[in-house]
């Protein structure tokens, strides 16, 4: 039956298909004995292994034996009831490994923009609690600048010479601040400021606008926006706060590949996605 290349499981009537090498990733848990018929709480019905357990919870068994990582969704809460089922089967790394609870549920992360309109300047800067989310749109947000004859920053098209890439400025690694509009210079010459949000390949001069694009920016990342006010009615600075839940960094397993180590497994936090 150990020869056998793909493996058909019924667990509480749900149905999975898998390949023998994936349930003998850890060759002294309960699933690799199983196909030597070294275990009698599984049964071998029609050519199918049979057992009483937990169907659904059982997806996310396969899921790690396949990836060696833990990854929930978002809205998961059944942490002790997966890890019984993991002590089950006899895969005690993941049992270790959702034994530490507070590392995989999602976290809280609060987004903040501040945008105020100085005659034909608007300026912003945003604050994050994650510094990884902060960072990746400082990494969509590029900064133009360049000089133009009497135009006004309403003027829907940038000039016709080349404009001048500006870095962000960052604070820290929690901030966020730009500008964008036109400043008088000399005669009739303005310094104008451009805002570029990828993946939108507009150069925007206009403050309404950049606002506009940056909150749907948030928007469409999974941000949820729970409140606009006016922080200074005489310098006209509006906030707009957003939260999201966050992914935490995942949890994988390494395997020992040393002589002697029958495949013993180490657990041991890594981290699969960027996150402070």
């Amino acid at each position: 039956m150990s020869n056998r290349e793909v493996v058909i499981l019924s667990v509480g009537g749900v149905r999975f298909v898998t390949r023998a090498s994936t349930l003998q990733r850890f060759p002294e848990s309960r699933l690799a004995r199983m196909l030597n018929d070294d275990d009698q709480e599984f049964k071998l019905v029609n050519g199918e292994f049979f057992v009483d357990r937990d169907g659904t919870l059982f997806s996310y068994i396969m899921d790690f034996l396949r990836t060696l990582q833990v990854s929930l969704p978002t809205d998961f809460s059944d942490y002790q009831r997966l890890q019984r089922e993991a002590e089950f089967y006899g895969l005690y790394p993941l049992a270790d490994l959702l034994s530490q609870e507070h590392l995989l549920k999602p976290r809280l992360e609060i987004l903040e923009v501040r945008f105020s309109l100085q005659e034909m300047q608007a300026f912003f800067r945003v604050f994050g609690s994650c510094s990884a989310s902060v960072e990746t749109l400082a990494e969509q947000i590029t900064l133009f600048t360049g000089q133009q004859s009497g135009q006004s920053w309403n003027s829907p098209f940038p000039s016709q010479k080349p404009l001048v890439p500006l870095p962000l400025e960052r604070p820290s690694h929690h901030d966020i601040v730009f500008q964008c509009g036109t400043d008088y210079s000399a005669g009739d010459r303005f310094v104008a400021r451009y805002v570029s949000i990828k993946p939108d390949n507009r150069k925007l001069i206009n403050g309404t606008n950049v606002l506009g694009l940056l909150l749907d920016t948030l928007l469409k990342d999974g941000f949820r926006l729970l409140s606009t006010r006016t922080v200074s009615s005489e310098e006209k600075v509006e906030c707009y706060s957003f939260e999201r839940l966050r992914r935490p960094p995942g949890l994988a397993v390494t395997l020992s590949q040393s002589p002697g180590s029958s495949g013993a497994a180490q657990a041991k936090r890594s981290q699969v996605q960027k996150g402070k």
